[in-house]
């Protein structure tokens, strides 16, 4: 699924902690995902309007991101707001970083461009963090592949998986042509799914993953 057209996953809320960022793709666009220190999400164009150096190279400052090259620093709304090399200038309004619209949804980032759509439903009141699993395989292989392992499909790009008394929740974002992050949670509370049961579903992922590529490499070689 392309911004454009409905909600995309970037990451676990878990891996992004205020005051930090890191930097994604969606089908090979580059995106920075980032925290201020409020804890409010955002996600962006990662790229700096001066030079063009990823923001996501650069670092968090209270409610401001700045550019590691340079440090110009960008208010929540991407506009520029201070230029370290020229302290007092009013800076202009059309220095602005190109943003996206962001939800927290299931323990995921979700972002997108798009008006008026909305993010996968499934019941969840609280959400304990798997892992993200990136794959060399295309979203469409991926998806199936976790269809094939039991997966109820709630939406294009997520579904859910009920597995004894456990239910995984999995969205799946393409990072490019042939690569793909699956972004999974359990449905239910850290203290009883914390630890044993996070390193379970990790290693039951892992295990569709290399099975996958193995699949994908045994189809190269033939």
């Amino acid at each position: 699924m392309k911004l454009n057209e409905g909600w995309v996953p970037v990451g676990l809320s878990s891996s992004i902690e205020p005051g930090t960022s890191t930097g994604t793709t969606i089908e090979g666009s580059e995106i920075v995902v980032w925290r201020d220190n409020s804890g409010h999400a955002h996600a962006w164009e990662d790229r700096c309007p001066h030079r063009g150096m990823r923001l996501s190279f650069g670092f968090v400052r209270g409610n401001h991101i700045a550019c590691l090259y340079h440090g110009w620093q960008y208010d929540t709304a991407g506009q520029c707001r201070y230029i370290p090399a020229h302290p007092t200038l009013d800076v202009p309004q059309t220095i602005k970083v190109p943003i996206y619209r962001v939800k927290e949804k299931y323990g995921i980032i979700w972002t997108t461009t798009a008006e008026d759509v909305a993010i996968p439903e499934a019941e969840a009141t609280e959400i304990t963090p798997v892992r993200s699993l990136y794959v060399d395989r295309p979203i469409d292989d991926v998806f199936t592949a976790f269809m094939a392992a039991g997966m109820t499909s709630l939406h294009t790009n997520a579904g859910k998986v009920v597995r004894g008394d456990d239910v995984l929740f999995v969205a799946f974002q393409a990072t490019a042509a042939a690569k793909t992050a699956a972004h999974i949670a359990i449905f239910g509370s850290a203290a009883v799914y914390r630890g044993a049961k996070q390193k379970h579903y990790a290693q039951w992922a892992e295990g569709l993953r290399f099975e996958l590529e193995a699949a994908q490499g045994e189809a190269e070689v033939a």
